[in-house]
């Protein structure tokens, strides 16, 4: 790919914000403007930046403890997490969280630099944008702070995760999207989790889920914290679990809590928490097809009926927040009883839950904490814009993060092309970030392949949905590949796709299958020689 990393400075705050800009093989006129190179969103972090020599065993640098902006400020020490470093927490009463900050009129490092990549260097571009009566502006910093302050957007970034390079959710940016990974008893290594993580934020992933349920979970995660520059999700009632051999009705608050604790030290920026499943949402879940297939809401669901009592995420919902408070840890207030199958769709289950999780999420803008909605889940296409609809309306324009939708059940091994096609629609009507699917989504573990094809179907579908809300950013790179291809640029065209790699060598075997070993053809197989036959005619009338 003919890029080069390049970096934006702040003015705010000492903050460098990386991205590739990508240069193009020729100059395009777009919009009355030229441009000879394009700056990309980049997610990758110092991974794709030659100049750093990076040791995972180190990780990656701290850059958030560069920006100073601790200093003085409510923050206390706690226990030592590594050699080379001791966890941060807020002192007692102390506000740290990005919210906090929000609402008392204060634009952070996090807040400063977020509005820095939404914008992608591109500021001129946006403001003379013009398509339809819609008039752009690019982000501000001022803006980013309001959506914060007002709850419909989210950065993720505990204090404890200096790698981090920071990144924001909500329906007024650019969708997102966040790639799984995780070992299991099945079994994968420390070093095949961080190769997937890493190759996740390569390949365009904005936030990665550790889901391990296997050996070595604490160490697991460490691995992957130390070498993310994109935030980390889990689901603690995972580890929990673990920590009782398995067994759902031993779960107690007690060790729920030291886990949360345990994983907040480390860096976890964001906790999925499936507190809004309570008993009498059980008989409605009993009468589906296909039962509750959330792994934390069937654990919840077990441990209410074997102990005759209300789910415990719930009861102490208001601690699990003070502790989320004094990490700046967000909380990702997990759909336990997402749909498993279209025919359980938009059922009194799922939008009870959705309910409660909007009561939710009031008592955690109480403590200042960021908040965003889980959603389904396998949804018919018919019924996906009221997912939308009932989310915004029941939990107060937090940010939504769906699993697809998936709109059919019969695409086993292609779940991933499934997954993207219902992303896109719930995107395009405002859900702001995507969890990916692979295309083993029903068939089993995932392999590095896997996750590749995952990522990029989602980035398709995020980029699709963003064209469709009216990006300028996203016009613009639509439009550059459309001139490229118009020119046979192959090169740019490449290098403007969302995978380079995997285009520039469907090219390449393509062209070795034709008996064609020129990198410029005379026309493309998308067009065919007829038209590009009728287009060198024009061309060359046009020069007479």
């Amino acid at each position: 790919m003919q890029s080069e990393k390049t970096f934006v400075t702040g003015t705010l705050h000492p903050v460098e914000v990386g991205m590739r800009t990508l240069k193009l093989s020729r100059t395009y006129s777009c919009g009355g403007m030229e441009f000879s190179s394009l700056p990309l969103y980049d997610t990758s972090g110092p991974w794709s930046d030659p100049s750093f020599v990076i040791d995972p065993e180190k990780g990656l640098p701290p850059i958030r403890d560069t920006w100073s902006f601790w200093e003085g400020k409510s923050v206390v020490s706690t226990t030592a997490t590594s050699s080379a470093r001791r966890a941060r927490k807020a002192l007692d009463g102390g506000g740290i969280t990005q919210m906090y900050f929000a609402r008392n009129g204060v634009i952070t490092p996090e807040m400063e630099y977020v509005a820095i990549r939404e914008n992608q260097n591109l500021e001129q571009w946006i403001s003379g944008f013009s398509r339809g009566s819609k008039k752009h502006i690019p982000v501000t910093p001022e803006f980013v702070r309001q959506e914060i302050a007002a709850g419909r957007a989210i950065i993720p970034a505990n204090i404890n995760h200096p790698e981090l390079e920071p990144m924001i959710i909500g329906r007024n940016f650019r969708v997102k999207i966040n790639s799984n990974i995780g070992n299991s008893a099945l079994g994968s290594s420390i070093v095949e989790e961080v190769e997937k993580a890493v190759w996740s934020c390569r390949w365009g992933a904005d936030t990665v889920m550790d889901l391990s349920t296997g050996a070595n979970i604490h160490q697991t995660r460490q691995w992957i914290l130390r070498n993310s520059p994109v935030p980390i999700g889990t689901v603690p009632i995972y580890q929990a679990l673990e920590k009782v051999g398995g067994k759902a009705e031993d779960l107690t608050w007690e060790i729920y809590r030291d886990t949360l604790i345990e994983q907040a030290e480390q860096g976890v920026d964001y906790f999925t928490i499936h507190a809004g499943i309570l008993r009498e949402h059980l008989p409605f879940a009993e009468k589906r097809l296909t039962g509750i297939v959330s792994r934390g809401g069937s654990i919840m669901a077990k441990w209410c009926k074997a102990n005759k009592q209300e789910n415990f995420l719930f009861t102490r919902f208001e601690e699990i927040c003070r502790i989320l408070q004094a990490y700046d840890i967000a909380v990702s207030l997990g759909d336990a009883l997402r749909p498993g199958s279209i025919l359980d769709a938009n059922d009194e289950a799922q939008f009870g839950e959705l309910k409660v999780l909007g009561e939710l999420t009031k008592v955690a803008w109480q403590f200042d904490v960021q908040v965003m909605i889980e959603g389904p889940g396998h949804v018919p296409l018919n019924m996906i814009e009221e997912n939308m609809q009932k989310q915004l309306e029941y939990c107060h324009e937090a940010p939504f993060y769906t699993l697809g939708p998936l709109v059919t059940d019969i695409a086993a091994g292609y779940d991933h092309i499934n997954s993207a096609i219902g992303g896109t629609l719930i995107a395009s009507f405002g859900c702001s970030m995507l969890c990916y699917v692979t295309p083993k989504e029903h068939l089993g573990l995932p392999d590095r392949n896997d996750v590749r094809e995952g990522v990029i179907a989602h980035k398709v579908a995020a980029h699709a949905a963003d064209l469709a809300k009216g990006s300028p950013v996203a016009w613009l790179r639509d439009e550059l590949m459309s001139r490229a291809r118009y020119a046979f640029a192959w090169e740019d065209q490449f290098n403007l796709s969302l995978d380079p790699e995997k285009t520039r060598e469907s090219h390449r075997s393509s062209m070795a299958a034709s008996g064609r070993t020129d990198k410029n053809p005379d026309f493309c197989t998308m067009c065919g020689p007829d038209f590009c036959s009728m287009k060198k005619s024009k061309e060359a009338t046009a020069q007479k």
